[in-house]
């Protein structure tokens, strides 16, 4: 006998809706209007045209009169603040972000895995002329990044595992590369990756921890790598990051074997 599917209680309308909004928060460098909304979901324009005049009226969206383009509303950056505000570990994590971004002066982030994706939920910003945008709020590929490269080695199993479902037509060379540097990433307990959120972009990741030890989430500093010179990463930024999570994990429950 066939397993039975679990039902499907979701309801589509609200789906689209919330992938709407995603697409909104996710694609602000994009002009977003009915006929690309229509595109990227899927649905007819008609559609896409009453979710927009349903969500424009709540607030949730805003329409730039110049260009006919549709925006992120206030109402939903208040609404994400809110939520921001209610999370524990935002609440916890923050004072201790502040700290290091003003430490070592770069930009430093929460991040936290969800799927197969990192997202960057909370951080306090460098005072250098030269930086990063924002990525609050935005989602990567794990291996695109130091937080997705280390939650993902720290996870139970081995490293090898992590590949079993990436299907077969994955480069050897990068497979094998990859594992290596996901081990020793294991070994280390920090992870450096080197241009995978831009050119000329450093980030560096440590872990925390809860109670019983398993992984919440990350700390990460970004920077450029004409400031993030190795001696400065290893003698300076990486022992300040271990520090600051250790404390940040203490308090959460956990406590160092």
């Amino acid at each position: 006998m066939a397993p039975q599917k679990s039902p499907d209680y979701s309801v589509k309308t609200v789906e689209l809706i919330l992938n709407m909004l995603e697409i909104f928060a996710t694609d602000e460098d994009q002009p977003i209007t009915p006929a690309s909304l229509s595109a990227k979901l899927s649905i007819t324009r008609n559609k896409a045209y009453r979710l927009i005049a349903t969500l424009e009226s709540k607030g949730f969206i805003e329409r730039d009169e110049s260009s006919g383009a549709y925006r992120i509303g206030l109402l939903s950056i208040a609404l994400s603040q809110k939520i921001l505000r209610h999370s524990t570990i935002i609440d916890h994590a923050h004072p201790i972000i502040e700290q290091l971004a003003r430490k070592h002066d770069e930009a430093v982030y929460l991040t936290v895995l969800k799927g197969e994706e990192v997202i960057f939920i909370d951080m306090v910003d460098s005072r250098q002329p030269v930086r990063t945008a924002s990525l609050i709020g935005n989602r990567f590929p794990l291996f695109t990044n130091a937080a997705g490269k280390l939650l993902k080695a720290l996870e139970t199993g081995d490293v090898e595992d992590l590949f079993k479902q990436r299907g077969r037509n994955a480069k050897k060379t990068d497979f094998s590369s990859l594992i290596a540097e996901l081990s020793e990433i294991r070994i280390k307990g920090v992870a450096v990756d080197h241009g995978g959120l831009g050119e000329g972009v450093i980030s560096v990741a440590v872990a925390i921890r809860d109670y019983a030890g398993k992984v919440i989430g990350a700390l990460t500093l970004l920077g450029p790598s004409f400031r993030l010179l190795s001696d400065r990463l290893e003698h300076e930024v990486i022992p300040s990051l271990f520090e600051s999570a250790e404390s940040l994990s203490a308090r959460f429950g956990y406590v160092h074997a």
